[in-house]
């Protein structure tokens, strides 16, 4: 691609470019010189898992290295102890290095379900931060003020609003801003919400006699509620390690705006495609539906396999559209003498439910069928020695007592 294609395909759900003409000018450059941009992304392990709204980014980063480019995928070890207080109300817990060295290696074995191992290289920010002394630590300091840190929006809010504010927050911006420095990175990647530490690691490499970075933010995606960003605490999140069937699923319940929002985010398709898509969607030659399982069976390939999505894709009409049983149940033994069964037990049991609180919300809300008839009650008597328990959409078992 000429370096003006490769921008408008750059722009493509991107929330911002600082500076855009500068991007252009080092696209310009690199096809000149046939040196690929080094594009830079960092990630705190604080969590376990990475789930759609996190690949927003890693999407990007691929799209880079469609173009040819080179990607670093940098895991902050370091800076995850610190804990990024972007767009936080209050100071993050502090994780031990144990914590941040597990999630790191979480996140190692899924990032290649999206990236090109052969372009990406994985770095730790502990490479450079680790080596840097108190002397190092109060130089950097004091290529910042506490004025600029006060201009960031969350900690001028907790400054007006009186709550406190750790001087090690402070210390965060200029620690990812220093990782640009020594990647030399041409291009930093990051939502929105890390629009403030982007531009100082522009500012900062200007400092350091580099030549500064282009900053490009993404929209943080909303969850499958189509309000609240993605996030496995709301429960509106979709996570790239879930069974093929849970992602399908979960995403034909996506409401019908958000659709066009997740394709240009996250599909590989082509914005021609994308738009030809949507244009027969609205003069009623493709149902929503049909939209929607496009998305979600692209969604189980990328993170299973074609085949699962193809099976997925046939358990959800199975199941859902034609109320049928599905064709695989798994089986559990559950020890059972005499007498009555606490449904909520045995459904934290199976791990249908995380806890017995909410194994009783979902008998209340006849969530839980047993042998297909709705059982809202909390105690049952078996008449079988085996019996088919449903929890919700889809979580099926056979239990044999």
């Amino acid at each position: 691609m000429s370096p003006e294609q490769q921008l408008e395909e750059l722009k493509r759900g991107a929330d911002e470019i600082l500076i855009e003409k500068d991007l252009l000018e080092k696209l310009r450059k690199s096809v000149k010189t046939g040196k690929p941009l080094l594009i830079k992304a960092g990630f705190d392990p604080t969590a376990p898992d990475i789930h759609l709204g996190h690949t927003v980014l890693m999407q990007k980063m691929a799209q880079f290295q469609r173009l040819g480019h080179q990607v670093v995928f940098l895991i902050g070890d370091f800076t995850g102890l610190v804990g990024d207080p972007s767009g936080k109300t209050k100071t993050r817990p502090q994780l031990t290095r144990e914590e941040v060295q597990k999630n790191a290696e979480t996140y190692k074995s899924q990032v290649f379900k999206i990236l090109d191992r052969q372009k990406t290289q994985i770095r730790f920010n502990s490479e450079w931060l680790d080596k840097m002394t108190a002397y190092d630590f109060v130089r950097l300091a004091a290529h910042a003020n506490v004025a600029r840190m006060l201009e960031r929006e969350d900690f001028n809010k907790r400054y007006r609003e009186g709550m406190s504010i750790s001087v090690h927050e402070f210390l965060y911006p200029l620690l990812q801003a220093y990782d640009s420095v020594a990647l030399k990175a041409d291009v930093e990647l990051g939502g929105r919400d890390q629009k403030f530490n982007l531009l100082l690691g522009r500012e900062l490499m200007k400092d350091y006699s580099l030549e500064p970075q282009i900053c490009l933010t993404m929209p943080l995606l909303e969850g499958l509620d189509g309000v609240q960003k993605m996030s496995k605490s709301l429960s509106n999140y979709v996570g790239v390690d879930e069974p093929a069937n849970d992602i399908y699923g979960k995403l034909l319940s996506l409401p019908d705006p958000m659709m066009r929002r997740y394709y240009d985010l996250l599909s590989n398709r082509s914005l021609t495609e994308i738009k030809d898509l949507f244009s027969q969607m609205e003069k009623g030659a493709l149902n929503p539906k049909e939209v929607k399982s496009q998305f979600a069976c692209e969604m189980v390939a990328r993170y299973h396999n074609a085949e699962a999505a193809e099976h997925a894709k046939a358990h959800f009409e199975k199941v859902f559209s034609k109320k049928e049983l599905p064709d695989e149940i798994p089986e559990f033994s559950w020890p059972w003498k005499e007498g009555e069964i606490w449904l909520p037990k045995l459904l934290a049991d199976l791990k249908f439910v995380t806890s017995t609180s909410e194994g009783k919300r979902m008998v209340a809300q006849g969530g839980v069928k047993i042998d297909g008839a709705v059982c809202k009650l909390e105690k049952f008597t078996p008449c079988a020695k085996s019996m088919v328990l449903q929890c919700g959409k889809r979580k099926f078992g056979k239990i044999l007592l």
